[in-house]
């Protein structure tokens, strides 16, 4: 329902800014819409049948680990954790591997591993779903904690910096870390309170606990390195790991003389059937927001914030990020456009380009995540999926403009 009421107004709020417009002069201001409107339509359907051949593969791989049992496995390493997080998945269930893994590729940065991996997972968390068209408690907090920017290895950004000339391309690499650590803690806690998970249960304290230590670790040890190094060792390693997890699906399927190529043509079928579902979702949302854009409704908001900025007395250094911080939720394209772009015109070390490449590394694209996922098993009652997301995304863009003033303020 939260979705129906943000598409509408996307076009409400556009109609009425392109008539103010045209009055005031523009007369191609509905052109630029209209042409928006049927490019990003293209865009969508283009998208998900990008998918396909990466939903297949992923699908087919994900088929095998699950008759072989590696998938069970990686359910039982995480069953205690996830067993509070998720309550109404089943213990040593597939879908706690398939989050797991999901989770995982996101943290590494391999984000065309991860999307069709958490197509897989909520396509099993719609099977335990008594409700087939409202999102389930588990599938809420699937979700939320994607649309929180899971982000360990922010690879992509530091090599924009680097070819936009920074002196140091990944001082970046911690703002953006401890910034999405917060922001996937609001996450966390947001669906907690909704679905009155207690969250200092001892067994979440410990897995959280070991894993601050994990990540503590990972950041000194990144912290000692050269960028180049941090930038080999980073894609070596995600790559690395994510190709032994397929070997040893493999692996372990042949040993219990499991037909490893008929279980991936039999997971490959439904990956192809997955990403042509997304489609009208995926169009549906991509329109909206191409309108809302092309209209410049984007820029008189971002004008409006400045202004009460200014206002109030506060330092506006950052507020040139802000475009990327309002695109961000709508378009992860069109935000990396507008880091680039920011870099480009003003910089890449000045103040508002490193916060726009630490809000672009520590927020992520909430209404492509909603509408894809949501679309791939035909959700149309999000419950406070949205809203929780959206107000992990808000503590992300906070603490990545707080934390870009401690470090380069």
């Amino acid at each position: 329902m939260a979705l129906n009421y943000i598409w509408v107004s996307f076009f409400l709020i556009t109609f009425l800014v392109a008539i103010i417009k045209l009055i005031g002069g523009d007369t191609e201001v509905f052109q630029n819409i209209v042409n928006s409107l049927f490019e990003s339509a293209a865009n969508g359907a283009t998208i998900s049948l990008g998918l396909i051949g990466m939903m297949t593969f992923a699908l087919g791989i994900m088929k095998i680990g699950e008759k072989g049992g590696m998938i069970n496995i990686f359910a039982k390493a995480v069953g205690p954790f996830f067993n509070r997080l998720f309550p109404e998945i089943p213990k040593n269930h597939p879908a706690l591997g398939s989050v797991l893994m999901n989770f995982s590729a996101n943290a590494l940065g391999l984000d065309n591993a991860a999307t069709p991996l958490g197509l897989k997972a909520m396509k099993e968390l719609q099977e335990l779903n008594p409700h087939k068209d409202t999102a389930s408690n588990a599938q809420i907090m699937f979700i939320v904690l994607n649309a929180s920017s899971l982000t360990l290895l922010p690879i992509s950004i530091m090599a924009y910096r680097q070819e936009a000339g920074a002196a140091q391309p990944s001082d970046i690499f911690l703002p953006i870390l401890i910034a999405t650590f917060f922001s996937t803690l609001a996450a966390l806690i947001m669906v907690a309170i909704y679905q009155k998970i207690n969250l200092f249960n001892k067994t979440i304290v410990v897995y959280l606990g070991g894993l601050l230590v994990l990540v503590g670790g990972a950041l000194y040890y990144f912290s000692t390195l050269a960028p180049e190094e941090i930038d080999v060792i980073s894609r070596v390693f995600g790559n690395l790991v994510l190709f032994s997890i397929f070997v040893s699906f493999i692996a372990l399927a042949v040993f219990k003389r499991i037909n490893v190529y008929d279980a991936f043509i039999e997971g490959a079928k439904e990956g192809f059937e997955v990403a042509v579902k997304i489609i009208p979702y995926l169009v549906a949302i991509l329109v909206g927001i191409a309108v809302f854009r092309a209209s410049g409704t984007m820029d008189y908001l971002v004008d409006g914030i400045s202004a009460l900025i200014a206002f109030a007395g506060i330092d506006t250094s950052f507020v040139e990020a802000l475009p990327v911080a309002f695109m961000k939720p709508l378009s992860g394209s069109g935000a990396r456009g507008l880091m680039v772009e920011l870099m480009a015109t003003k910089g890449a070390d000045d103040f508002a380009a490193r916060v726009a490449c630490v809000i672009q590394g520590s927020t992520e694209t909430t209404f492509y995540v909603l509408a894809v996922y949501f679309g791939s098993v035909a959700i149309k009652k999000t419950r406070h999926a949205l809203p929780c997301a959206l107000i992990a995304e808000l503590v992300g863009i906070i603490a990545a403009i707080i934390v870009a003033y401690i470090f380069f303020g």
